[in-house]
């Protein structure tokens, strides 16, 4: 993980998703970082887009990309919401995936039923 020196359950957050994202995808990213605000989160990924995603890209196919992605994060919301409920021992009411390209980023967005448990 880069950046600044991250919680002990930002950095497991952040280790997390990149784990799913290298499971699900085949690839994952190769920057991360997790931040907690109250009962929010906010997770950055950078990198990570699977070679075939970089060749649609080229063709100009963003929106197709980008709705597969979506998609797909939807087909393996449970497996993603739970890796946060295990780790800040809180129930996850609200999550949203997105992914931009220029430059590439892709965002977990989890809200929480209150504050992460110490």
């Amino acid at each position: 993980m880069e950046g600044d020196q991250a919680l002990p359950v930002e950095a497991d957050i952040s280790n997390a998703m990149v784990g799913l994202k290298k499971e699900f995808y085949g690839k994952g990213p190769t920057k991360a970082k997790t931040y907690i605000n109250d009962n929010y989160i906010l997770c950055v990924l950078q990198g990570g887009l699977t070679r075939n995603e970089v060749t649609l890209l080229a063709a100009g196919q963003e929106a197709l990309v980008r709705q597969y992605r979506l998609r797909f994060q939807e087909a393996v919301a449970d497996a993603v919401t739970e890796a946060v409920e295990r780790l800040t021992g809180r129930k996850v009411i609200g999550y949203h995936s997105q992914i931009v390209f220029n430059p590439e980023y892709a965002f977990e967005i989890f809200v929480l039923d209150g504050p992460p448990s110490s």
